[in-house]
């Protein structure tokens, strides 16, 4: 089992944001809200989803299907 300190979690976390922000433009501060509270695996998927999203409701939809999944 790999164990995360929270500076590692908020590190990837600030780079999410920052790519997604450059990728798809600003993200609204309830899409922030909700990419905050993944877990570490989630937020490593959606760091590899986010190379292939085109606009903000592609992450809508990813993090739809994210919390589907539970």
């Amino acid at each position: 089992m790999k164990i995360v300190t929270s500076w590692q979690l908020e590190g990837k976390q600030e780079i999410i944001m920052r790519l997604l922000n450059r990728k798809v433009g600003a993200i609204a501060l309830e899409l922030q809200e909700k990419i905050l509270q993944l877990p570490n695996t989630q937020l490593e998927d959606l760091g590899e989803a986010l190379l292939d999203f085109t606009s903000q409701e592609d992450l809508v939809n990813w993090l739809q299907g994210v919390s589907e999944q539970h």
